[in-house]
């Protein structure tokens, strides 16, 4: 995939008194900025939230509701996908006004909140579909406006590391919600009930969090430029700059080929005979690869290229593939699998935020960061339901092939695209 380059360089930068200072002096020496640091707190207990539930989602729908692949399929697309158009609106809604990144980013975590007790009711496919679409509403609003914070309070020789930290701390959320699932599940008789409460109790917490400790300002100007006003057109009008539209298109291109987090979870149980109070914990192997990996990937990224990073961690996520569809059974493998898996996101997912926001001006900055990920989450939603679809008609080996294949024919079209201009600060 085409992503912006980072290695761009100028002669000198302005300090913050004004003088000019060579390019690159204490690049790396920057801190995180208070508001990377607390927007990750959130997103680290709204994790523990979300993981909680999308731990034992796949097994409660498939095992416990007797859903078939196709129909969870059709649930995970919805789960994965629904905040695609979404996203746009919550970008907008943010750059509409200065100040609003914060409270739209809020509203968004407040909605999935409250979609978690209703879990506790939904028993069938048309009203969990409902609550599973509410949910990633809530996303679709916030995501947007929180990474346009991110990016708005890093340089842009210093994102890829604040994307890193974030996701870091996101991720270290991811890793202690299947725990606290798997735990939930051992001490209780009715277990789903009672993850789905707890889940809800603490996504109210991150949303307290959000609310007391995250800056309410929005997006910086230059001082003596007036910011252009955000319109709804001046958004659309973003994807007629070269850079921005090969970074959408290519990741709507690679999201066809990835097989959503479940699934690969659920091809594993197969393949190992986990038991079902086991399942909950293989999203751990996930999250501590990712973990691990987010901070130094992202100033890897910042000095080597994102371009080059994002496209390795395809080719960790197309060796996952490959693990899967092998003859070899040894104990080793699922590890192997996990650990690629968080790979990729480790190499991708901070890294493809920070590339947009190179081809983006400040004042359109979370509009132009939801047209990249609309793009990526209307194509996962598709992944998602075409592989639910090919595991009910061919079985899982076959489905898996066809993505392997896909995934390799985008990666290889991707190589050919190059970065064409400077990064926008």
């Amino acid at each position: 995939m085409y992503v912006a380059d980072s290695r761009a360089s100028t002669p000198a930068t302005a300090s913050v008194d004004g003088t000019a200072r060579p390019a690159g002096a204490g690049r790396y020496r920057s801190t995180i900025a208070p508001t990377v640091l607390a927007l990750g707190t959130v997103s680290l207990v709204t994790d523990v939230s979300s993981e909680m539930v999308t731990a034992v989602l796949p097994l409660y729908l498939v095992t416990g509701l007797g859903m078939s692949p196709l129909g969870f399929g059709l649930l995970d697309g919805v789960y994965n996908g629904f905040s695609a158009v979404v996203r746009l609106v919550g970008g907008h809604l943010a750059d509409r006004g200065g100040g609003r990144h914060k409270w739209v980013a809020g509203a968004g975590y407040a909605l999935s909140a409250l979609c978690r007790p209703l879990l506790l009711i939904a028993h069938t496919l048309t009203p969990i579909g409902l609550v599973l679409a509410a949910d990633r509403t809530g996303k679709g609003l916030r995501t947007a406006p929180r990474d346009a914070l991110i990016s708005l309070s890093s340089t842009p020789e210093t994102r890829g590391r604040a994307f890193g930290v974030h996701r870091a701390m996101d991720t270290a959320g991811a890793l202690l919600g299947p725990l606290a699932a798997f735990l939930v599940l051992r001490a209780t008789v009715d277990g789903y009930d009672a993850v789905f409460t707890v889940s809800f109790c603490v996504a109210v917490l991150g949303v307290l969090i959000l609310v007391l400790f995250v800056p309410g300002g929005g997006r910086t100007e230059a001082a003596g430029v007036p910011a252009a006003r955000p319109t709804l057109r001046a958004a659309l009008d973003l994807l007629s700059h070269r850079d921005l539209r090969r970074i959408t298109v290519c990741a709507l291109l690679l999201g066809l080929a990835t097989v959503s987090d479940s699934f690969v979870y659920l091809l594993l149980q197969r393949r190992f005979g986990v038991p079902d109070r086991g399942f909950a914990l293989l999203p751990l192997g996930t999250a501590a690869a990712f973990l691990l990996l987010a901070v130094p990937l992202g100033r890897l990224a910042d000095r080597w290229g994102r371009r080059r990073v994002f496209l390795a961690g395809h080719g960790a996520l197309l060796l996952a593939y490959a693990l899967l569809l092998t003859s070899w059974h040894g104990t080793a493998l699922p590890y192997a699998v996990l650990a690629l898996h968080g790979t990729f996101y480790a190499a991708t997912d901070g890294v493809l935020m920070a590339a947009a926001s190179d081809s983006v001006p400040e004042a359109l900055r979370s509009s132009g960061l939801a047209l990249v990920q609309t793009g990526q989450a209307g194509a996962r939603f598709a992944c998602s339901l075409g592989f639910g679809a090919a595991w009910t008609l061919w079985g899982d080996r076959t489905a898996l092939s066809v993505s392997a294949v896909t995934l390799a024919v985008c990666a290889l079209y991707a190589l050919t695209l190059r970065p064409v201009r400077k990064a926008v600060s």
